[in-house]
């Protein structure tokens, strides 16, 4: 079981946490949103719980809970730049279908 980020994901994160001037990673999660069933929820992480997961990647820790990981395990998280859009992508293997406007998804 595993959550990884590409490098282009990672650097991205390292540089936000370094001007955030705190942080000890990034949260993963799965929340009951949208058309399709599900949506991603992603935050910095301040204080760690004892509930997390945790996986390393590219020297960021990626934290999530025992029930998203379910639903979770296998994605890789990509930085991308697309024209004038950039933003966080979520590759996860898990997925069966996909709402329209890409804001959730069901497994």
């Amino acid at each position: 079981m595993a959550i990884t980020l590409t490098e282009r994901a990672a650097t991205h994160v390292s540089n936000f946490l370094a001007k955030r001037g705190k942080g000890l990673g990034i949260r993963l999660g799965v929340k009951t949103s949208g058309c399709s069933g599900m949506a991603y929820k992603l935050e910095f992480v301040d204080v760690a719980s004892d509930e997390d997961v945790t996986f390393q990647s590219h020297g960021v820790t990626v934290f999530t809970d025992a029930k998203s990981l379910a639903y979770l395990d296998g994605t890789e998280l990509d930085y991308a730049k697309e024209g004038l859009n950039e933003g966080f992508q979520f590759n996860n293997p898990n997925v069966k279908n996909e709402c329209g406007c890409g804001e959730s998804f069901n497994v």
